[in-house]
């Protein structure tokens, strides 16, 4: 088979490597789509590597056709299904535990399917299981609201009746969260969100920026917030008044999807099979897909991130 794999100057080359096999319960899948994540971006930049027993070249969720199943399993040759990966989904097969690998339904494209596994298992994991989930009433605090991520966790923290709170950093991508349902959005270029997280306090932030402006949000966290981080492309490091943290009970948690066991995340993907699949179908929630470009177009669309031009997600086409 064919993948895209990184050279020794870690440059994109679509390069023949051996067919992968399938063990004891696995699905060998053929890849129709995948779709871009910032994680790659930080793969072929050399400082992200797939974790041991995955392919060391980029993809973390793809969708496709079922080629072989466990005997056993729920799954068979000829199934249209989505996974989440832990590296490797820039390539024409790949083989994953079966629990990560879900059916799609007959009204979700391939591209549509591809979008929805890493993304939507990092906000279910997060917002429902790390923070506790929400409530109406609560604040919901999310930076980069037009990203692949953003989008997602708006739109769930709407569909627990919180208010959302965003950043972005142009006026398309502000009417397009605005539609979404995000109450207060603010361009970081021109707007300072600090006054609008003093006069509502957030009940759960998701955090992938960090930086100093984290420390100065982090203050006025609702008592018994939640301030989950999952990166910090604005920077490492902050300054928080430790007080702030026991006296109001506040919870700083860092999270990461790639690095849990596949028990964990197969349970995440049951999840989103049996609660999100159905209100992606009625409409009620949408993965929005900025472009679509083939395979051997990947520089391409790692360059739309990289220059944070996307409104969702950015996906690769492989047949």
């Amino acid at each position: 088979m064919f993948a895209m794999i990184l050279d020794e100057k870690r440059n994109f080359l679509w390069a023949e490597v051996p067919d992968p096999v399938r063990k004891a319960g696995e699905v060998l899948i053929e890849v129709h789509a995948a779709a871009v994540n910032r994680a790659d971006l930080m793969q072929k930049d050399g400082c992200y590597a797939s974790p041991e027993g995955w392919p060391q070249w980029c993809g973390l969720e793809v969708s496709g056709v079922v080629l072989e199943a466990p005997e056993t399993s729920a799954l068979h040759p000829g199934d249209r299904v989505c996974a989440l990966v832990g590296g490797g989904g820039y390539s024409e097969k790949i083989v994953v535990p079966e629990g990560m690998v879900i059916p799609i339904p007959d009204e979700m494209s391939m591209v549509q399917a591809a979008s929805i596994p890493e993304v939507w298992s990092t906000v279910y994991l997060n917002l429902k299981l790390e923070a506790g989930g929400m409530k109406p009433g609560d604040v919901f605090y999310m930076q980069a609201g037009a990203s692949g991520v953003g989008l997602a966790a708006i739109q769930f923290a709407k569909t627990m009746g919180a208010e959302v709170i965003t950043t972005i950093d142009s006026p398309e991508k502000a009417a397009f969260v605005r539609k979404l349902g995000a109450d207060y959005v603010l361009d970081y270029r021109k707007e300072d969100v600090r006054p609008v997280i003093e006069a509502h306090p957030p009940t759960v932030a998701l955090d992938c920026i960090g930086g100093k402006l984290m420390g100065e949000c982090f203050k006025n966290m609702v008592f018994g917030g939640r301030w989950i981080m999952i990166a910090t492309m604005g920077g490492a490091e902050t300054v928080i008044n430790l007080e702030t943290v026991w006296r109001k009970r506040i919870r700083l948690i860092g999270s990461t999807l790639r690095s849990r066991t596949p028990e964990e995340k197969s349970r995440i993907m049951r999840a989103l099979h049996d609660e999100l699949l159905p209100l992606f179908v009625s409409g009620k929630l949408i993965s929005n897909i900025h472009a679509v470009c083939p395979i051997r177009e990947v520089e391409a669309a790692h360059g739309i991130l990289r220059r944070a031009e996307n409104i969702g997600k950015v996906v690769l086409t492989l047949r």
